[in-house]
């Protein structure tokens, strides 16, 4: 999505102290009026020996200024100034811009702050790599993108809320000072100076506390909520991140899906978009069938096609395999021999045996392929090829095989990388993903390994099949994927301590471990726990796609590098051995340059 301009309507919004209107509310409904304005300094325009034009901008818009030459001004003073609302002389009226046929006069100028030139130009259109951007986000944050960006954010996080109350639910604060949890690698650590020794963690979420508010009887609760993770960053991830979190009681799986739907749809007509009809709902099973994904981009089409049948008997071993999916590329004009190739290579990066091509030729007795492989394929394999694959002349077959998750999770992702160019980027495609599987595996200790946490609900149809067929148990999750970005998940959560045992067991979770690593929630549970589920969806992840950007940090006030990095204050920094003193520590680890 592009970006919008910054807001430059203030209606409803009073302005105070020094100023008595803001720049973005002036019209020329206004002209004669004597008003008071104050901002930075844009631009200054040379008008003649006495003249100066001056462009003053606050968060709401930019004001032109006729102001005489002596006054003594910079780029980002700081400025307060009295004058005259005028109509612009004829021929110099500013169609782009919002206050564009109207002028300040009889200007009285008051420099309320000096400014050093800034470190780079506050012009969106002026490009400056992202290291400088942040050393000086103060600056960075006051150009019109970041401006906006932050201020949609606002109304997004006010639009959830209205969202929540409205459907009943009470915002609650859960601690952040947490208790560390066993397999926590991933939390950080705040050592405590009352107990020395012993320390506290930043919660990655607040999944146990607000299950501990379902048992509490709240009923429906919510909250916006900083979490923290120390996991290696990237475009969607940061140390630090802002979540929608909610839980409710006495609740289906179709209840908190459509509290969460509501939610989103809210934020995004807060944004100034709107979302592609009503959100659809797919399987685990057929995403990963149709799209090769969990977090399928529906924008667009081409979807996989099983051949597996196709090439039953094949003599070919490179198709010998359990599974064989198929994507079609119509008309690919800029697949040449030596991208075609570069595919094949990106099929074994992404831990394929390999890739085939197949490109759809019109001959005198219709289409054929010509491929490298093609002459050891039989007329049969080559035909039902054709008629499953519905393809024209011109058009290329690519095919990997492997096993059935390999195989799909391989050719969806070439899907992405050729096929997301074609995606409208105006377009908002939300879908629900669901049934999930219960476990995602087995670990090397033979143990089976949760895919959600092991407090998830395993599908009701599925009870029997924990003990005798535990991978083919589907779980009561649910995913919530907005153009191919995970927003969230959730699931109903396991209330019954029957249900729980047999989950814990299949998992080779001992009671002894369970009580070490979930004690005090299982505790609860014996007082009586209510049926409930939940969810829980990043709102950096969501703001970024409605403004169109595909970095959560263009969307969060003071991000850290991709290496964790603020390179604004230098953080992390060492401290004072006396510290680690007081707090009965010591470090003897060498500081990593972050730089």
């Amino acid at each position: 999505m592009e970006s919008k301009p910054v807001i430059n309507k203030t209606s409803g919004i009073e302005a105070r102290g020094l100023r008595n209107r803001y720049v973005g509310s002036l019209s020329g409904r206004d002209i004669g009026e004597q008003v008071r304005v104050c901002g930075w300094v844009a631009r200054i325009r040379e008008h003649g020996e006495h003249l100066v034009f001056v462009d003053v901008r606050d968060y709401s818009g930019i004001i032109q200024v006729v102001a005489h030459s002596s006054v003594d001004l910079k780029a980002e003073y700081v400025v307060k100034v009295e004058g005259l609302v005028s109509q612009r002389p004829a021929g110099t009226v500013n169609s782009d811009l919002a206050t564009g046929e109207i002028e300040l006069t009889d200007t009285i100028i008051s420099v309320l702050s000096s400014a050093e030139p800034p470190p780079f130009s506050i012009q969106d259109r002026v490009e400056v790599d992202e290291a400088t951007r942040l050393k000086f986000r103060y600056i960075d944050l006051r150009r019109d993108k970041m401006q906006h960006h932050l201020r949609v954010r606002s109304k997004i996080n006010s639009a959830i809320r209205a969202s929540m109350e409205r459907q009943g639910f009470t915002e609650i604060e859960t601690p952040l000072l947490w208790t560390p949890t066993p397999e926590g690698a991933r939390e950080f650590i705040v050592p405590s100076r009352l107990h020395p020794g012993a320390t506290y963690v930043l919660p990655q979420s607040p999944q146990i506390a607000k299950q501990l508010l379902m048992v509490a009887g709240f009923d429906r609760y919510y909250q916006i909520a900083r979490c923290l993770r120390d996991e290696d960053l990237r475009a969607d991830r940061q140390f630090e991140f802002t979540q929608l979190d909610l839980e409710a009681s006495f609740v289906t799986q179709r209840d908190i899906m459509d509290f969460i739907s509501d939610a989103v749809i809210s934020a995004s007509k807060a944004a100034g978009t709107v979302a592609s009809g009503e959100i659809a709902e797919i399987t685990w099973k057929e995403a990963m069938d149709r799209f090769g994904s969990d977090k399928p981009d529906m924008r667009f089409g081409n979807e996989l096609v099983d051949v597996t049948a196709v090439f039953s008997s094949t003599a070919v071993r490179a198709l010998s395999a359990p599974c064989l999916k198929a994507l079609a590329v119509p008309n690919p004009s800029s697949l040449t021999r030596s991208k075609l190739d570069g595919l094949v290579d990106r099929a074994k990066g992404l831990g394929a045996k390999g890739l085939l091509w197949l490109r759809a030729v019109a001959g005198a007795d219709g289409l054929h392929f010509d491929s490298p492989v093609s002459k050891f394929l039989t007329a049969e394999e080559s035909t039902g090829l054709l008629d499953v694959m519905q393809i024209s002349d011109g058009d290329i077959v690519l095919i990997v095989g492997d096993e059935w998750e390999k195989a799909c999770q391989v050719l969806g992702q070439i899907r992405l990388d050729l096929g997301r160019s074609q995606a409208d980027p105006n377009e908002l495609k939300y879908v629900w993903v669901v049934d999930f599987p219960l476990f995602e595996g087995i670990d090397e200790q033979g143990r089976l390994i949760s895919a959600h946490h092991p407090f998830t609900m395993p599908n009701e149809d599925d009870f029997s099949k924990l003990e005798s067929d535990p991978l083919s148990v589907r779980s009561q999750s649910y995913d919530l994927v907005l153009n191919g970005w995970e927003l969230g998940s959730g699931s109903i959560r396991i209330h019954s301590g029957d249900i729980q045992s047999k989950v814990f067991a299949s998992l080779g979770i001992s009671e002894e471990e369970a009580r070490s690593r979930f004690g005090f929630l299982l505790e609860a549970f014996k007082y009586g726990a209510p049926p409930h589920g939940g969810f829980a969806f990043g709102i950096d992840r969501l703001t970024a796609l409605l403004v169109g950007e595909d970095n959560i940090r263009e969307v969060i006030a003071f991000p850290k590098t991709q290496s964790g990095a603020d390179v604004m204050t230098g953080a992390p920094k060492e401290i004072d051995a006396k510290i680690w003193d007081l707090l009965g520590l010591s470090v003897n680890v060498p500081r990593k340059d972050l730089s």
